[in-house]
């Protein structure tokens, strides 16, 4: 299966490209752990099924010394043990945040629980990292964008 675009190859696919990885790079600076924001992006690229997404985000948290362990066990992680519960609270709030078509969006017992674990700055970057690889995950979706070929390091330096 091919892409069906080339959407970097376009301008305005170039200029809006620039701009959200700008906001991935602030979020990259905020509060919340970049091992945190990882365990996010997988989540959600795996409940959207988006291979490209998939393919940078667990190549970036092996190289940032992510455990295979932990890796394989992210889509099980209510059956798990090998998250803190903070990270459970975020992969919590990543499935609530990205499940919106389900009809229960969030719910204030999800948030509480992210409350507990995250002040209000990482909180924010919490929120702004689920939709932000949302909006990746649904836009590779659609352009059929596959995964395979991303060597870590190449965005996120």
């Amino acid at each position: 299966m091919e892409p069906r675009i080339n959407a970097l190859g376009t301008d305005v696919g170039q200029k809006f490209v620039k701009h959200i990885v700008g906001a991935d790079r602030v979020l990259a600076g905020s509060a919340l752990s970049n091992r945190t924001r990882e365990l996010v992006n997988i989540r959600a690229s795996q409940i959207n099924g988006c291979g490209a997404c998939l393919d940078m985000h667990v190549k970036e948290a092996q190289a940032a010394g992510e455990t295979p362990l932990r890796l394989a066990l992210v889509a099980a992680w209510r059956e798990t043990s090998v998250f803190t519960d903070a990270e459970r609270a975020a992969l919590e709030l990543t499935e609530a945040g990205t499940r919106f078509a389900d009809g229960s969006g969030v719910s204030d017992e999800v948030w509480q629980n992210a409350a507990k674990h995250y002040d209000d700055e990482e909180l924010a970057a919490l929120v702004f990292q689920v939709g932000l690889i949302n909006m990746f995950n649904r836009m590779n979706v659609i352009i059929r964008q596959q995964g395979g070929d991303y060597v870590a390091g190449t965005v996120h330096r």
